[in-house]
C-alpha cells in the first residue's frame, strides 16, 4: 500500500507520559475522537489538511476525498485562507455543502492578518468560500515571528476575534506557528482565553527546539487543545531518508496528550492507509519511545529534518511580506 503524505507524523519523548492527559474515545468509523481541549468538542485524531486536499488536479477527486474522510470518522477540517490563493478554502466549501457533510464535519480555518480590518475582511472571505455561516475553529496562521503577539494585540486581530465570535461566526479561536518555542509562549502570556493552538508534533522535535516539551504541557494545563502538524518535517525527508516509517509516526504522534494531528492526504490511497493505521493504533510504551529516541538522537539535536523552524523556507509569502521581508 502507498505510504500516506509527507506530513505524516511523530514526535518523541521518552519518559513523558502517554495518551494520559487526554484518553480517546471509540467510535463507531473505528478512528478515536479526543477531546478540542476545554471547549467540550470530541474532534478526530487525525485531521484532513486542506491544503494537501486541495492538490488534485481535478477537482472532483479533492471532493471524494473529503467525502471519504468524513465518512470514515476524520471529521477534523484544516484550511487557511491564503492556501492555494483561496482555491483550498472553495474546494471544501463545495464539497461540505453537499448532502449535509457540513453538519457533520468540524471546520478550522486559519487568518492570515493580524489587523483588525484585514482580520475581518479574510473572514468574510472564508466564510463565502466555505459555504458556511459559521468556523468552528478560526485560529491566527503561522504566528512565526517575535512580535506577532505584540502585532495581534496592538493591530487589532485579537479584537476581531473576539468580535467574530460575538457575532457567531466563529465558535473558537486558536492560533497556529512552526518557528519556535518560546514564540507560542508569548501568546499564550497575553491575557486572551485561547481555545486551540497548533505547533509541530513529531519525533524529531523531542531533541531540538521542542514544542512538546515546552508548549504541550501548558496548553494541557490550561484546557487549550493542541493540534498538531509537520509531523515528518514538512518534506518528508525523514522518510526518505529512512530514518522512519511512517506507522511510527502516526503511531508516536496518537500517543501523545493532543487533540488531533493533521496530515495531508491527496489521494483516496493516502487517506485508506491513514484509516488503517488509526483504526489498529496501539500506544506505544515508553520503553518503545525511549528506543526511537535514542535511535535518532544524532540527528535529531541539530535540527536537519526540521527546516521549518531554522529557516523561511516554510513561511508563506503572504507573512514574510507582512513582516518585511523578501519572498
Amino acid at each position: 500500500m502507498i505510504s500516506p503524505s509527507r506530513r505524516g507524523f511523530l514526535t518523541g519523548a521518552a519518559a513523558l507520559p502517554l495518551v494520559d492527559a487526554l484518553q480517546a474515545q471509540s467510535t463507531a468509523s473505528g478512528v478515536p475522537t479526543k477531546p478540542l481541549g476545554k471547549t467540550g468538542v470530541q474532534v478526530s485524531v487525525l485531521g484532513l489538511g486542506g491544503h494537501h486536499q486541495a492538490r488534485p488536479r481535478e477537482e472532483s477527486e479533492s471532493i471524494r476525498i473529503v467525502h471519504a474522510a468524513i465518512d470514515n470518522g476524520i471529521t477534523f477540517m484544516d484550511n487557511a485562507w491564503e492556501y492555494h490563493n483561496g482555491r483550498a478554502e472553495e474546494v471544501m466549501g463545495k464539497a461540505l455543502a453537499m448532502d449535509g457533510y457540513r453538519n457533520r464535519a468540524f471546520l478550522m480555518t486559519k487568518v492570515c492578518d493580524r489587523d483588525y480590518a484585514g482580520a475581518m475582511r479574510q473572514l468574510e472571505e472564508s466564510l463565502k468560500r466555505l459555504r458556511t455561516d459559521v468556523i468552528d475553529l478560526w485560529q491566527f496562521h503561522e504566528c512565526n515571528y517575535f512580535n506577532d503577539a505584540e502585532l495581534l494585540l496592538d493591530e487589532g486581530g485579537l479584537r476581531a476575534a473576539l468580535e467574530a465570535k460575538k457575532q457567531g461566526k466563529v465558535r473558537f479561536i486558536g492560533f497556529t506557528g512552526h518557528k519556535h518555542p518560546r514564540i507560542h509562549r508569548k501568546l499564550l502570556a497575553l491575557k486572551f482565553d485561547w481555545d486551540a493552538c497548533q505547533m509541530p508534533i513529531n519525533i524529531m522535535d523531542h531533541s531540538f527546539e521542542s514544542f512538546r516539551h515546552e508548549v504541550v504541557t501548558e496548553c494541557n494545563k490550561r484546557g487549550i487543545g493542541v493540534v498538531g502538524m509537520k509531523g515528518c518535517g514538512g518534506d518528508g525527508r525523514m522518510l526518505a531518508d529512512g530514518k522512519v516509517t511512517v506507522e511510527d509516526c502516526y503511531r508516536y504522534c496518537l500517543s501523545q496528550p493532543i487533540s488531533t494531528q493533521v496530515v495531508g492526504l491527496a489521494s483516496m490511497e493516502h487517506l485508506e492507509n491513514a484509516l488503517r493505521i488509526a483504526r489498529a493504533f496501539k500506544p506505544m510504551t515508553a520503553a518503545e519511545l525511549q528506543t526511537i529516541s535514542a535511535r535518532l538522537k544524532d540527528v535529531a539535536g541539530d535540527g536537519r529534518y526540521e527546516y521549518f523552524k531554522t529557516t523561511q523556507r516554510f513561511d508563506s509569502g503572504h507573512h514574510r511580506r507582512q513582516h518585511g521581508f523578501a519572498e
